[in-house]
This record gives C-alpha cells, structure tokens and sequence, in this order.
C-alpha cells in the first residue's frame, strides 16, 4: 500500500513537471453584500475560531470590488488590530483595483512587519520601476526574517531592466545570513539575472547549505555555459546534491527524461531506506525547480511544501494537471498541508482568486468548473 501511493504521488509530481520541463454548489459570480455585512466580516478576520474567519473571508471574496475595496482600504489604513489590518491588505490584492497600488505603497513604511511583507510581494508581481531608490535604501536596513525575502523578489522583479538593482543582487548572494542569500540566490534563478551566472557559479563549487541552490538557480538560469559546472558537480558532488544537479541539467533541456527518472528513484530510495531525509528534501526541492509533485510520511512533508511552491509559482500548469487527476482528493489534500507549511498569505490569495475567476469563467458541467468549485470547498476560500 505504501508502494502504491507513493507512485501515485510521484505521478503527480510528474506530471506537473513535464508541463513545465517540457462543498457544494458555488456562487456563479460575485454576491451582493451590505456595507454593513463586509464591516461586520473584517472585524472577524482575526477571529480565533477557524470557521468564523473562513466565512468572514468568503463573505469579502465573494462580494462585488465596488463594495468590498473601500472597506479592505480603510481597514488596512486604520483598524486597530494590526493582524486585521494585515488581512485586509492581503484580501485587496484579489480584486485587481488600482486603488490597491497607492495601499501598498504607504504600506511600505509601514513599522507592521506583515504589512511590509505583503507590500514588497505585491510589487514583485506589480513592478513599480520608480520605487526602485526606496527598495534599494530598504535593502541596506530591512532584516525582518520573513520581510527581507519579500523585498528581495520585489527588487529581482525590476533587475532584468535595472542595472543598478542587477548589481546590488549579485552583491548580496554574498553577504549576510545564509537564510537571506538563499532568497537571493532563488531570486537571481527565477527572475534569470543572466550577470548573475559567474557568481552563481562561484557559489555552486563550495560544499555548504548554499550549494543546492546555486545550482538550481543554475538550471533556472537557462544558460547552458553552467552545463561544465554541472556535469562536474555529477561527478564529484555530494550524494545529496545529485537531485538537484540532476533538476538543473533538465531544467536546461538536456536529457530531461533520465534526470527525471534519477529524482524518482532516489525519492523512492529515500523512502523506503530511512535515515536518507536529506535526500528526500532535495529530490523534492529539485522537482519544484523544474515544476513538478506526491505522499506517505517521510516523504510527505517535503513534497507537500513542494507541491504548494509550485501552485504559488505556476499556478496554471498545477491546475491543469489536477484538472486530469483521478486521485484529486489525495493530491489536493497535500496542496493544503503544502500552503499551511508555506504560510505565504499574499501567494496564497492570489492563487484563491484565480480559482474563483476560473471557476465563474467555466462553461457549466466543464472539468475546469468542476476543479474549481472542489478546490474552493477543500481549501476553505
């Protein structure tokens, strides 16, 4: 039994990768609600029991922007619980107003760690190239934990264009805590800072914590001048940086099929063989590189979190695999553990509301309506 839902969850994990290498009924639109009620609602948002937010949150998710945004507006300026104010901020993001831009730019000043967090993440996925100066300046001071990363990815965002952003990246793969190069080094990958590969090559060479992600940033990288780095690393690295040589060199469209297989297998290993967790994180790290997910425990919790990487990072291609799931309760019920892992709130609602324009867009007794409505149902949205 074991043997058989792993497989099932590695075909999962597979398939979305491939993509990339190579309740009851539902509401049909949104659903009128009173001042009244979505004032009533964002003062339950920080509600200690679970159902109430959840119904609370459903009740602003569902209701029409020209109701729902200027209350979100004021609560996120002015409500005197700071978590509320944060919920509200985050909760703006799936009505796509452009009164949220101005909201997430006082927010920015903001001494509320969240609310700077969901700040710099709006501006990763809405590129403000004329906040570059104050995203700089924040990088010189900014060291909340869960802050610094967001900051990083909202600079990475604006890189491709920027120089002077290009450079002070590359210059921070190689200062500060592990925990903040990593989210530098992540960042370099996924938004292919193409000035960044000496140094990302630098950083692959040196055995260490910061090694495995070098050298997906590598794969993600798309250059294929790091293939000698990489094909070197396959002969003398570590056995548990193989999954992630191996992820890099698929991630650069060479001999995608075997590198494949090889994570698979080192996942079933892992698995069956304990005392090998190290392997199991890495293999799982490498197939959400290249896109890919499955799982029964000690397997389970690292795919998990890599299963939820990829519904935040590539939502589409996920939807899409899961729509042609036979299994869509195992596979969906991992997706969650991976978002409650993930705590990332801002990613999170922005997969919520592509779910729920999907879900409204569908034709009727569609495949993609009926994902969409089981999606909303077992996530709680």
């Amino acid at each position: 039994m074991r043997r058989r839902t792993r497989t099932a969850a590695l075909a999962l994990l597979l398939a979305t990768a491939s993509i990339v290498a190579i309740g009851g009924a539902q509401e049909r639109g949104p659903t009128p609600a009173s001042p009244q009620d979505l004032q009533a609602a964002v003062g339950k948002l920080g509600d200690i029991d679970y159902a109430t937010r959840v119904k609370a949150g459903r009740v602003i998710r569902r209701a029409p922007g020209a109701a729902a945004v200027p209350v979100l507006l004021q609560a996120a300026r002015e409500h005197a619980d700071g978590y509320i104010r944060f919920k509200a901020l985050v909760l703006l993001v799936g009505f796509a107003d452009p009164r949220t831009l101005d909201a997430m730019e006082e927010s920015l000043g903001s001494p509320n760690d969240r609310l700077r967090e969901v700040a710099y993440g709006f501006f990763e996925h809405d590129p403000a190239p004329r906040l570059a100066p104050r995203l700089l300046a924040a990088l010189d001071k900014e060291t909340g934990e869960f802050v610094r990363p967001s900051l990083v990815r909202a600079l990475a965002a604006m890189a491709p264009t920027n120089p002077q952003v290009r450079d002070a990246l590359i210059r921070d793969a190689m200062r500060g805590q592990d925990y903040f190069r990593s989210s530098v080094i992540e960042a370099l990958g996924d938004y292919k800072i193409a000035t960044a590969l000496p140094r990302l090559l630098e950083i692959a060479k040196v055995e260490g914590p910061l090694q495995d992600d070098a050298v997906l940033a590598l794969g993600k990288l798309g250059d294929k001048a790091a293939l000698g780095t990489l094909a070197e690393l396959q002969r003398t690295g570590s056995q548990v940086l193989q999954p992630s040589v191996a992820a890099a060199i698929c991630t650069l469209g060479q001999n995608c099929s075997s590198h494949l297989e090889f994570i698979q297998k080192t996942l079933g290993f892992a698995e069956d063989f304990p005392g090998y967790q190290d392997l199991i994180r890495s293999s799982a790290a490498g197939l959400a590189a290249i896109g890919g997910v499955p799982s029964e425990d000690p397997l389970r919790a690292p795919v998990a979190l890599a299963l939820g990487q990829i519904a935040l990072r590539n939502s589409p291609a996920l939807l899409k695999v899961l729509e042609a799931r036979k299994d869509r309760d195992q596979a969906v019920s991992l997706l969650a553990e991976g978002f409650d892992m993930l705590e990332e709130d801002l990613e999170e609602e922005r997969f919520f509301a592509l779910v729920r324009r999907t879900y409204w867009a569908a034709p009727d007794k569609s495949p993609t309506r009926a994902l969409c409505e089981y999606l909303i149902a077992k996530l709680d949205f």
